[in-house]
């Protein structure tokens, strides 16, 4: 092992590279009449969307210009409606048809991802297990978010190190480290009133004497609501309104378990929140679903309310942290994690990130040292 002269990480050399594997969802619409289909770009759709020029949606997809317009028209008579309209001295915009198969692509990709990337680890692993001269492994579970997602974007380009990182419930990383199913435990705790509770819970699966953790980030909290907040939410207890439809994040994630004890808190009855049963499995996809418009509002990170051009009404601040074994520091792949948690390309990454903030990230503390902080 050696330590980059330009990173200053640590980088483990080997023959072989580590084998990575992405899936990708491709759809595909059939007609019943005549059981014709059609494939349909949907990111270059939504490159249109964005921009209102042909000419950049072409240039990303690597296609002429002549070749994207006829695809569209291709897709619009599959169809039977325009997908896309030109208008003079103002570009190409969308149709409704364009616009609904746009956010049906977004909502899909942003509640797909998480999974598939999981699937992608656990067929990586399996295939790189039976590779020679294979690299040291650390195995990560911890609840999907932006920062998890860049610290992972990261590793992945070095094959220095093999990272199987799966997107589990903030409850079930803990329970993971406990069973020895993991290296490191993703963890995200409240600051505030609510932080007593929520380090109590994480307790019952730690020793003091036997775990450490590191730090890594915090995030803002709060409701994802449409560009101007037309319907002027400023607080939890607007949602009660009927006239309110609310978009939830799915019973096992940290996010719903602190929505609930923020419910709690201010003792507002979750049965009269309009949408509170409808659910969703990311941050993005709820983003997502407010800014196509199926809701007015939602609760999550400040990082996917940007994401899709909605305003933000923070309410909590979040630590989230790695828990691990006092042992498992001496691990040379957990040693190359921290190393990358602490280089400045992640520092630069999570500065870029809305809501997002470094909190002592790769550094390493008691179990007293980090439970107790509170700002």
């Amino acid at each position: 092992m050696h330590e980059d002269a330009y990173t200053g990480v640590p980088h483990v050399s080997r023959e072989i590279p580590t084998i990575r594997i992405e899936i990708e969802p491709v759809w595909r619409f059939r007609r019943e009449d005549d059981g014709q289909s059609m494939l349909v770009m949907l990111d270059f759709l939504n490159e249109i969307r964005a921009t209102g020029k042909i000419t950049r949606a072409a240039e990303r997809a690597h296609m002429s210009y002549r070749h994207c317009w006829n695809l569209i028209e291709k897709w619009g008579a599959f169809f039977g409606a325009p997908i896309a309209e030109r208008e003079q001295g103002r570009g190409t915009h969308l149709t409704p048809l364009g616009e609904k198969l746009v956010w049906a692509g977004q909502r899909l990709q942003a509640r797909l991802r998480p999974q598939l990337q999981n699937l992608a680890q656990e067929l990586e692993t399996e295939l790189n297990e039976v590779l020679p001269a294979r690299a040291p492994i650390v195995r990560v579970h911890a609840s999907h978010g932006f920062a998890v997602s860049k610290l992972r974007e990261l590793l992945s380009r070095d094959a220095g190190i093999a990272v199987d990182l799966r997107y589990v419930s903030n409850q079930n990383s803990l329970v993971s480290l406990a069973h020895g199913t993991c290296e490191l435990a993703g963890v995200h705790l409240p600051q505030g009133e609510l932080r007593a509770n929520a380090v109590a819970a994480a307790q019952q699966w730690l020793v003091p004497r036997e775990h450490r953790v590191i730090g890594f980030v915090t995030r803002e909290m709060g409701l994802m609501v449409k560009r101007g907040n037309p319907l002027r939410i400023a607080g939890l207890e607007q949602l009660l309104d009927p006239a309110v439809r609310f978009v939830n994040r799915d019973p096992d994630s940290g996010t719903r378990l602190l929505f609930d004890r923020l419910l709690a808190q201010r003792r507002l009855d979750a049965t009269l929140i309009n949408g509170y049963e409808r659910v969703e499995f990311t941050h993005a996809a709820v983003a997502a679903y407010v800014a196509s418009g199926m809701a007015d509002v939602s609760f999550g990170v400040e990082a996917a309310a940007r994401q899709f051009d909605l305003d933000f009404v923070r309410l909590v601040t979040e630590d989230y942290l790695f828990v691990c074994r006092k042992q498992t520091l001496e691990n040379s792949a957990v040693q190359h994690v921290l190393a990358i948690m602490r280089s400045a390309e992640f520092h630069a990454a999570i500065a870029a990130l809305p809501g997002y903030a470094l909190r002592d990230a790769g550094q390493v503390k008691t179990l007293h040292e980090a439970f107790r902080q509170a700002a």
